[in-house]
C-alpha cells in the first residue's frame, strides 16, 4: 500500500536528487534535499485538508490529482510563477524573466521580493477565508468547544467571513501605508497592490469555493444518475469515458483542489529564496516535496485516515489560519520560514494527538459498558 501510494514520490525524488547532483554537485544535492524538506514540513497541513475534499471524488479523479495535479503544482506554481512574477512586476516578457533567473540570479530575487506584498495578501486572504468559513460552521463534532461553540454561533451571521477578512486586509493596507509615509512615501504605491491582490484572493475563494459548493451539493444526484448509465452501458455493451463518469462536481472540486494547492504554496516559493536563488534547485527541491504532498493526501483518503482520527481536520484549518495571519504581516514585517512551517506541524500533531485521546476514551468507554452488559448477564444467570 505505501509503495504503491508512494512510488511516484520515491521515483521523483531519486531523479530529482540525481538531476541535482549533475546540475551543482554535492552542494546543489543538500541544497535540493533540504528544499524537499521544507516544503513537506510547510505543506503538511495542505495535504490534511486536500484529503478532506479528495476522499469526496471519485478514483479517477484521484489519480487526475496524482498525475496532471502534479503537473499544476510542479511545472505551475514552483517553476512558472517564480517566472510570472519577475515578469509582471518588472514589465518583461516571460523568456526576458527566465534569461534573468538563470543570468542574474540575485536580480531575479530582489524582483521576486518586491512583488511579496501583492503574493501575500493574494493568498493569505484566500486561505484566511477558509479558515473562517470552516471555524463559522456548526460541526456536529468539535475539537476546541471553548472557542468553537462561540463562534459556531456568531457564524449564523450573513457574510461574516468576508466582512472580517475585508477588516483585516483593510488593517493590513493601512500598516503598509503608514509605514510608507513614515519612512517618506517611497513605498507609498504597495497600499494599492496589497487592496487589488487581498481583494482578488477574496474574489477567487468565492468564484471557485462558489462553483466546487454547488456542484458538491449535486455530488450524490451526479452519482446516482452516472451509476444508472453505467448499468445502461452494462446492458448495451457500450462503454462510457471516464471523463463522463466523473462528472462536472469532481472537475470543480478538482479546480478547487487546485487554487488551494497553489495559495499553500506561496509560502514554500517565498521561503525557497531564504536557501537558494537559483530557479533550477528551487523548482526541484519544492517539485520533489510537492509529489510527496500530493502522495501523502492520497494516502490519508484510502487509508480512511481523518475518519479514524476526527481532529485532524480541525488542526489543519487552524493552521490554515496561522499561516494566512503570518502571510497577512509578512506583507510588512519578516518572520523566518522555520516559524511557519513549526506553527502548522505543532498543530495538526497537537490534533492528532487529541484524536488518538478520544479514541481511546471511546474505546474505554465501549469497554467498560460491555463490561457491565456481562455482569448484568452472570447476575440473572
Amino acid at each position: 500500500m505505501v509503495l504503491k501510494t508512494f512510488g511516484w514520490s520515491f521515483a521523483v525524488t531519486a531523479l530529482g536528487l540525481v538531476a541535482a547532483f549533475f546540475y551543482g554537485g554535492w552542494v546543489a544535492f543538500g541544497v535540493v534535499a533540504i528544499l524537499s524538506v521544507l516544503e513537506i514540513s510547510l505543506s503538511f497541513d495542505n495535504a490534511v485538508v486536500n484529503a478532506g475534499i479528495l476522499k469526496k471524488m471519485n478514483a479517477f479523479w484521484q489519480k487526475i490529482f496524482l498525475t496532471v495535479g502534479v503537473l499544476i503544482a510542479v511545472f505551475g506554481m514552483r517553476l512558472v510563477f517564480p517566472v510570472v512574477i519577475v515578469a509582471v512586476s518588472a514589465s518583461m516578457g516571460p523568456l526576458e524573466a527566465v534569461d534573468l533567473a538563470l543570468t542574474d540570479k540575485n536580480r531575479y530575487q530582489e524582483l521576486v521580493t518586491d512583488a511579496h506584498p501583492a503574493i501575500a495578501a493574494f493568498g493569505g486572504m484566500f486561505l484566511l477565508m477558509i479558515f473562517l468559513d470552516f471555524i463559522f460552521e456548526d460541526r456536529d463534532i468539535k475539537w476546541l468547544h471553548w472557542i468553537e461553540r462561540p463562534l459556531a454561533k456568531l457564524g449564523k451571521v450573513d457574510m461574516l467571513s468576508a466582512c472580517i477578512a475585508l477588516v483585516v486586509l483593510l488593517i493590513s493596507s493601512f500598516t503598509v501605508a503608514t509605514q510608507a509615509h513614515q519612512h517618506g512615501g517611497g513605498h507609498a504605491d504597495k497600499t494599492e497592490t496589497v487592496l487589488i491582490a487581498g481583494i482578488a484572493g477574496l474574489i477567487t475563494y468565492m468564484v471557485v469555493g462558489g462553483l466546487s459548493g454547488y456542484f458538491e451539493n449535486r455530488l450524490e444526484e451526479e452519482e446516482e444518475r452516472e451509476h444508472e448509465a453505467e448499468e445502461e452501458a452494462a446492458r448495451t455493451g457500450k462503454k462510457r469515458s471516464a471523463v463522463a463518469l466523473a462528472g462536472k462536481a469532481a472537475f470543480f472540486l478538482f479546480l478547487y483542489l487546485e487554487v488551494l494547492d497553489a495559495s499553500f504554496s506561496f509560502d514554500g516559493v517565498i521561503g525557497a529564496f531564504a536557501i537558494t536563488n537559483d530557479i533550477i534547485l528551487m523548482a526541484l527541491g519544492l517539485g520533489i516535496g510537492a509529489m510527496y504532498v500530493r502522495s501523502l493526501t492520497v494516502y490519508l483518503v484510502r487509508q480512511g485516515t481523518l475518519d479514524d482520527y476526527v481532529y485532524l481536520e480541525h488542526g489543519a484549518h487552524y493552521a490554515i489560519g496561522a499561516l494566512a495571519v503570518i502571510l497577512m504581516i509578512t506583507i510588512q514585517y519578516q518572520i523566518h520560514e522555520i516559524i511557519t512551517g513549526l506553527i502548522g506541524v505543532l498543530l495538526i500533531a497537537w490534533s492528532f494527538w487529541s484524536s488518538v485521546r478520544r479514541n481511546r476514551a471511546l474505546a474505554a468507554a465501549e469497554e467498560a459498558a460491555g463490561s457491565d452488559e456481562k455482569t448484568a448477564v452472570s447476575s440473572q444467570a
